[in-house]
């Protein structure tokens, strides 16, 4: 699969173990490093923007059929609201389409929902809490 650029953001596909050191940083940095690691990160599709050669943004795609799901998105806290997690999330979107998904969901923040809208993701369903954090699942078809 080739890279994705833009501007001076290239979004490339990288290992799972390459989106644990984002992952536990923005987060879980609360929690021991084990805590961002999932039973199936083997088996997702794992992708990463960089910034003049620097991981700033991760997510992972989990494929199952014709439904996707997208996991862990995390991008460094100095670069947030610069349209790079959401050049990440577009990239994203179309991985799943590309891999035959008709359907992309994922468990969001409550407080992010806002931005997974922009993306037509709507909330399905009630809140549910991770220790004192609240999320919703949000879902779109492809």
């Amino acid at each position: 699969m080739p890279d994705t650029t833009t501007s001076d953001i290239t979004i490339r596909a990288i290992s799972a173990a390459d989106t644990y050191e984002l992952r536990h940083q923005v987060l879980w940095p609360g929690e021991p490093m084990a805590y961002i690691k999932l039973g199936n990160d083997e088996a997702g599709l794992h992708f990463g923007a960089f910034r003049n050669g620097k991981l700033v943004s991760v997510i992972s795609l989990f494929i199952d059929g014709s439904v996707a799901r997208f996991r862990k998105f995390a991008t460094r806290p100095d670069c947030q609201g610069q349209g790079i997690g959401s050049q990440l999330l577009r990239h994203v979107i179309n991985e799943a389409r590309r891999h035959g998904a008709r359907r992309l969901w994922c468990d969001a923040r409550a407080v992010n929902e806002a931005f997974y809208r922009a993306f037509k993701l709507e909330p399905e369903g009630n809140r549910i809490y991770r220790g004192t954090e609240p999320y919703v699942l949000m879902a779109r078809d492809l």
